[in-house]
């Protein structure tokens, strides 16, 4: 079954005929996490890096920054059964978007993809694979059967 994950939000699944999938990954990241053995997995759609930019909007929308979304991700995988060292962490997004009259002042896709890695360093996981960047917005799904991550850009498949 198709599951599709909206900006500021995540799914997370243990049945195999789910995936999932979310669109318009522009400088927002996508972050897939996969536990082979178990056949867990999620996919969180987050906009932001930091959520001390805007404390009430953090609690009413965690699911909102990296820093706050991500927890909420794996906590989600382990309650389903994944184990930490087992864990997959696929990546898509953090694209700096403009017109040709605008600057990427805020490069707010680059600090999420910062943020993202700051993270998963201080909690000793590494991301295995990863799209991040340019200036395309790209689609991203994750299949819990296999735990294959395909992003699409621009009409082209990849498998990350």
């Amino acid at each position: 079954m198709k599951r599709i994950v909206g900006v500021a939000d995540m799914f997370v699944s243990d049945n195999t005929d789910d995936t999932i999938i979310t669109y318009a990954l522009g400088s927002c990241l996508g972050i897939a996490v996969y536990d082979p053995l178990t056949q867990v997995g999620g996919l969180l759609h987050t906009m932001l890096p930091e959520s001390a930019v805007d404390p009430h909007k953090a609690k009413e929308k965690p699911l909102m920054f990296v820093d706050t979304g991500v927890p909420l991700l794996f906590r989600a995988c382990y309650a389903l059964g994944a184990i930490k060292h087992n864990i997959q962490v696929k990546v898509a997004g953090g694209a700096s978007i403009k017109t040709d009259s605008e600057d990427d002042f805020f490069q707010i896709g680059k600090r999420n993809v910062i943020m993202l890695r700051k993270l998963l360093w201080k909690n000793n996981i590494m991301i295995t694979a990863c799209d991040v960047g340019g200036h395309q917005s790209r689609t991203m799904s994750l299949s819990i059967a296999t735990g294959t991550v395909v992003v699409r850009t621009n009409g082209l498949e990849k498998i990350l």
